[in-house]
């Protein structure tokens, strides 16, 4: 399967958007990556591929048929592929115990669950206003020699 421009694009500014989400909220305004154990260049690597993964997972959530028939507007189908996946995300990542803390009350569960829609509803907007701003012949109405 050839993927075009637009899905490079989107995929790739989605990613680093989301990336650089995720420094901010757990290396500025939490401080959270002064906890990790490891070397810090070690997990923002790896985080950096997590990222690659979420928002190709994120780009084909966007293109299911499912979301594509109910939701014809571009931008809202990213924001609901955004809270779809931030949520599933989320879950997963609680259920599993993936913290930075070991404190975990409501507040924190809640701020987490807000945090993780709020990156990969950034994503889905990418994705989405990709779709929109990147034009696309459609290879049937493209002249062919």
């Amino acid at each position: 399967m050839l993927y075009s421009y637009r899905f490079y694009l989107s995929w790739i500014i989605s990613a680093v958007l989301m990336y650089v989400a995720f420094y901010f909220w757990h290396g500025v305004f939490l401080n959270d990556l002064n906890r990790i154990s490891f070397s810090k260049g070690l997990f923002l690597g790896l985080a950096a591929l997590v990222y690659l993964v979420i928002s190709f997972v994120l780009y084909r959530t966007y293109e299911s048929k499912l979301l594509a028939k109910y939701i014809t507007q571009p931008v809202l189908r990213g924001v609901v592929s955004g809270i779809f996946l931030g949520f599933i995300l989320f879950s997963l990542v609680t259920v599993l115990g993936i913290s930075f803390t070991k404190d975990v009350n409501l507040t924190y569960i809640l701020a987490d669950c807000v945090w993780q829609l709020v990156e990969q509803i950034i994503g889905g907007i990418v994705i989405g206003l990709c779709k929109v701003i990147i034009f696309e012949p459609i290879p049937e109405l493209v002249h062919r020699d």
